[in-house]
């Protein structure tokens, strides 16, 4: 235990008591040095635990209630707030989570000493617990004693005597006629001493509270010692004063002694003041005064002065005692408690601010009906809201006490009309209660529990907010009982940011069923309406639903809601997931596709995620996944219909792009038909054919003619006649070029018997290609296995190639013509060209062809092939040998 000094100037002991209870987890510690402690009268005291309950098979359990309590002559534990001894005297400073609570006692009495323990209570029926034993608390009163043997000599030592150990590191101060005579350590002061000398001691910081005054020095022996400095009585009592006087020797019968209030000649048993109201009881060295029937004029210093039977021998007692006589002002003093026999009970003690005399007795009142008479205490097992106790003293039944009540149910002032955001408001709750209410103030949470806020009868909103808004509880309580009411307070405010949330979470795929929720603190409620892009949607409404959402309505959307204090909004980017749309293809650079150009063909769609595109060719993908196709050289064998694929995880699209690519003819190719014997007279087709874009325009010269012969691809001459041999050109032309092929035709003329011979022979083969047909047919007919004969002779002037030869041999052609001679012949007159006439063969030619009559004519042809370089000599000439034989 130590001693400290106080802010307020008094004793702070603070005491570590080790002292622990513990059973299955539940326990309660003492901190203190010593189990039993001393202060004097007037500290203040500290006392500290620490508690302890099992959270295993109970997790949810916690303290619901704790306090600390003496426990008194009946036996029941009494919180000590509630106890009117200590009013305004006791303060517990608890942490619920460290588990652990202080109680401190300021200005200790002598009636203070007690022994102190702490209890608890949890939220689980029956689950309680006391610390016992606790900790014994004496309070010590002062007094000076002389420790000199030799009474009669004036040097004395005095000690400043406590009814309990102190500690040994208290200051000591010492009073010699009401002035500090010495300050130190010590308990114990030396001096020399005269009569009359009258000392006290005390403690620092608590000199207020010192010990009874002595007279040191009585001169040889006489002295005067009262019972009690200051007494206080009411008007109409009887009040009891007594001392105790010594001198040397005795008293015998012509000694005398009384008492006296201002002339110590004046006997107050002769003062007509006190006529029959003063007796003297006196025996011994003893003496005691009563005075009867007090009167407020009855207030002064009584002395008691005796005379021995010795000239001069007289001896007064000063100071005297201070009687005060005024009204008893009666105070009904409550307490509640509880204990294991009574579970709730209250105590009503009739208290006086006068140290009344035991031997009185009282008369209880409840709504001024007697309920009881007799003792100082009543007590209650209950008490109704509408009850109303007082008490009197028995005998003067007129000075009574003020009524005690239980709270009546409270009132909660409140400002009128509405509550604006931000303004100050005060809540006052008060309520008809004696001894006064204490007034505790709490707020429903959303679990609708009510929470805790303050203590006191004002709640004050110094900017009240829209979080402030709910309802409040507050309660009246005094040791009587309790009593509460509500109210609720409602702030009003403008909508706060709204907060919007999408149902249902998570991704948004495009046809899904959405809805869009906006909400917003306001008060009154506030209306809310969506927007997108500034325009209204709908009427106003918290929610906007999307039957079947689609990718068009991805966006920004706004909500704004609005009160008539205001208005706020806020805005939430909606996404919708889809497959890809159909596609759309570009070609880079536009127009026209010419061969030989860089071209790019680019393909995007409309998708969410981004579209993976793949490019196809006739149903085969042209690289890797990429919306880009590059042409580094667009060539003709590019053209054709492209396909392009995009896709994501929601699905795929496709477009097709047909690709035209213009270029300029390639190299013609030539023909003559019939490829077989050309007979001068006869028709015959020169065709001429290229591969170009766009198409080729054909047109056919012959060589040293400057007109051409025609502008067709086919070119024919129906009447074949001798001066329509020579060379022949094809030119293929379009926008982008021209390209030639030149092709030799030799008409060479044969004789008419070798003509008709040529008819007959071409006649039989037909004959012959009938029967053929016909013996086929009656072959398979009759289901023969075998062909057992081969066809005739085929009258066929076209030489056949061999089956290996080379490309370029095959392509070579030759064609037997059969001339006449020269003879005017009605057959021939219906030959005639197509177009203007060609060059004539030279007359030496035609002299060395006549040597023959027959005439072959061999026509070559070389392949178009456009590897073969061009030499200069058009590669597609046709050459005819035409031999004549007569």
């Amino acid at each position: 235990m130590s001693v400290t000094a106080a802010a307020s100037g008094f004793v702070v002991l603070l005491l570590t008591v080790p002292v622990v209870l513990s059973q299955s987890g539940w326990s309660v510690t003492y901190d203190a040095l010593e189990s039993k402690i001393c202060a004097p009268r007037g500290s203040t005291v500290t006392i500290h635990c620490n508690y302890a309950y099992p959270l295993r098979h109970t997790p949810n359990r916690a303290v619901s209630e704790s306090f600390w309590f003496i426990k008194d002559s009946i036996g029941v534990y009494v919180d000590l707030r509630t106890d009117p001894q200590y009013s305004g005297r006791v303060l517990y400073d608890c942490e619920k989570e460290e588990k652990k609570c202080t109680l401190i006692i300021s200005d200790v009495r002598q009636s203070d000493s007690a022994e102190y323990k702490f209890r608890f209570t949890t939220n689980q029926p029956a689950d309680s617990w006391t610390g016992s034993p606790g900790v014994t608390l004496s309070v010590a009163d002062f007094q000076v004693q002389v420790r000199s043997s030799n009474q009669y000599s004036s040097h004395k030592e005095l000690m400043c005597q406590s009814s309990c150990p102190l500690p040994h590191t208290l200051t000591y101060v010492w009073y010699n006629n009401q002035r500090e005579i010495q300050r130190g350590p010590s308990p114990s002061y030396s001096s020399r001493f005269y009569y009359g000398d009258i000392v006290s001691c005390a403690v620092k910081d608590n000199e207020r509270s010192r010990s009874p005054p002595m007279l040191v020095q009585s001169q040889n022996g006489w002295g005067v010692s009262y019972a009690s400095t200051e007494i206080c009585a009411f008007r109409g009592s009887t009040v009891d004063i007594n001392c105790t006087y010594t001198y040397p020797g005795k008293l015998n019968n012509k000694a005398r002694s009384f008492w006296f209030v201002k002339d110590p000649n004046v006997d107050l048993t002769t003062d007509p003041k006190y006529s029959g109201r003063v007796e003297y009881t006196c025996e011994d060295n003893k003496c005691c005064l009563r005075i009867s029937d007090l009167r407020q004029s009855d207030s002064a210093e009584y002395k008691f002065r005796f005379i021995t039977n010795q000239p001069a021998d007289s001896w007064t007692g000063s100071p005297g005692v201070t009687l005060s006589v005024k009204d008893p002002q009666l105070q009904v003093h409550v307490r509640r408690s509880m204990n294991i026999q009574i579970s709730n009970w209250t105590e009503l003690t009739c208290h006086s601010s006068c140290q009344l005399p035991h031997h009185l007795s009282y008369v209880w009142y409840n709504k001024h009906n007697q309920v009881k008479g007799g003792k100082k205490y009543f007590l209650l097992e209950h008490v109704e809201a509408a009850d109303s106790y007082y008490c009197a003293i028995k005998g003067h039944e007129h000075i009574r006490s003020a009524s005690v009540c239980a709270p009546e149910v409270p009132v909660v002032s409140s400002p009128s009309g509405e509550i604006m955001e931000g303004s100050s408001v005060t809540l006052t709750c008060s309520s008809d209660a004696q001894p006064a209410a204490n007034y505790t103030w709490y707020k429903k949470n959303e679990r609708e529990e009510f929470q805790l806020l303050l203590e006191g009868t004002r709640f004050v909103f110094s900017s009240i907010q829209s979080s402030d808004s709910g309802v409040y509880h507050c309660t009246a309580e005094n040791e009587l009982g309790r009593n509460s009411t509500d109210i609720i307070i409602a702030v009003k405010y403008a909508p706060r940011s709204p907060s919007v949330s999408v149902s249902p979470t998570g991704e948004i795929v495009e046809g899904s069923s959405v809805s869009l929720t906006c909400s917003s603190d306001a008060n009154p409620a506030a209306n809310c309406t969506w927007y997108r892009n500034h325009t209204r949607i709908g009427e106003p409404k918290n929610i906007h639903h999307f039957t079947a959402i689609s990718s068009g309505d991805r966006g920004v959307y706004h909500c704004k809601c609005e009160n008539k204090h205001g208005r706020n909004s806020t805005s939430k980017s909606i996404d919708v997931l889809y497959a890809p749309k159909l596609p759309s293809v570009s070609v880079s650079p536009s127009g026209e596709i010419v061969e030989g150009s860089s071209v790019n063909l680019t393909c995007s769609s409309d998708a969410n995620p981004a579209a993976n595109c793949t490019w196809y060719r006739n149903h085969t993908r042209i690289g890797e996944p990429k919306n880009i196709h590059h042409f580094t050289a667009i060539s003709s064998g590019d053209r054709g219909v492209y396909h392009c694929k995009c896709e994501n995880q929601y699905g795929h699209n496709s477009i097709m792009k047909s690709l035209d690519v213009l270029y300029a003819p390639k190299l013609p190719s030539v023909s003559v038909s019939p490829n077989g014997e050309i007979v001068e007279g006869s028709s015959v087709n020169l065709t001429c054919s290229s591969d170009a874009n766009p198409p080729a325009d054909y047109t056919w010269y012959k060589e040293n003619e400057d007109s051409p012969k025609a502008s067709e691809q086919i070119f024919n001459i129906a009447d074949v006649r001798a001066e329509h041999g020579g060379n022949y050109l094809c030119a293929a032309q379009n926008i982008r070029g021209r390209h030639n092929s030149t092709v030799r035709l030799t008409v060479k003329a044969v004789s008419l018997g070798a003509w008709k011979s040529a008819v007959i022979l071409i006649t039989s083969g037909v004959f012959l290609g009938i029967i053929l047909l016909f013996t086929f047919f009656l072959i398979r007919k009759m289901r023969t296995s075998k062909q057992s004969s081969q066809p005739g002779d085929r009258s066929d002037n076209s030489e056949k190639f061999p089956s290996n030869q080379s490309e370029e041999q095959r392509d070579f052609h030759s064609a037997t013509v059969h001339f006449l001679k020269n003879q005017t012949d009605p057959i021939y007159s219906n030959i005639r060209p197509v177009g203007a006439s060609g060059h004539e063969e030279d007359d030496d030619d035609d002299d060395e062809e006549e040597e023959d009559e027959v005439a072959y004519a061999t026509v070559t042809f070389k392949s178009s092939d456009p590897r073969v370089q061009d030499t200069g000599e058009d590669p597609a000439t046709l050459y005819s040998t035409v031999t004549k034989n007569f």
